[in-house]
């Protein structure tokens, strides 16, 4: 049986609204990786270890030679903006994935905050992906 914490951690939300952003990023990023342009290969609402159950990010950015997730992405209302990056926070500092960065962007304020491993909160250019070397606001 699974926890409280654990089924929040894995939940799904899906206003449409966040549905589209969460589509036109993949598309932008997925085009991007098959073109060759990034390295990282960009999954939806996919599990972070495909061997057991465990959290699902809106996205997540996979090195697939070192078959580590790099980068997750979540999409969010302000309402829900402090919770989604309580969980980014802590899945990047449990290391159990290998995230080296993670990402809360709020829709309705269109405000992106970020969280890097052994850095922290990053205040100065917070939808900058260091692994893609790519302004994630750029996208949408």
């Amino acid at each position: 049986m699974i926890t409280l914490e654990e089924a929040t951690l894995m939940g799904i939300n899906a206003p449409w609204t966040h549905q589209r952003i969460i589509a036109k990023l993949l598309i932008r990023l997925g085009t991007m990786f098959y073109d060759g342009r990034i390295q990282l290969e960009p999954l939806p609402e996919a599990m972070l270890d495909e061997d057991k159950t465990s959290p699902v990010p809106d996205i997540l950015l996979h090195d697939n030679v070192l078959d580590q997730t790099r980068v997750i992405i979540e999409i969010t209302r302000t309402k829900s903006t402090k919770a989604d990056f309580k969980k980014i926070k802590q899945l990047i500092d449990a290391d159990d994935y290998g995230i080296q960065e993670g990402f809360v962007y709020d829709y309705k304020l269109n405000e992106w905050h970020k969280y890097k491993r052994d850095e922290g909160v990053i205040w100065d250019k917070p939808s900058f992906c260091e692994a893609i070397n790519l302004d994630l606001a750029t996208l949408l």
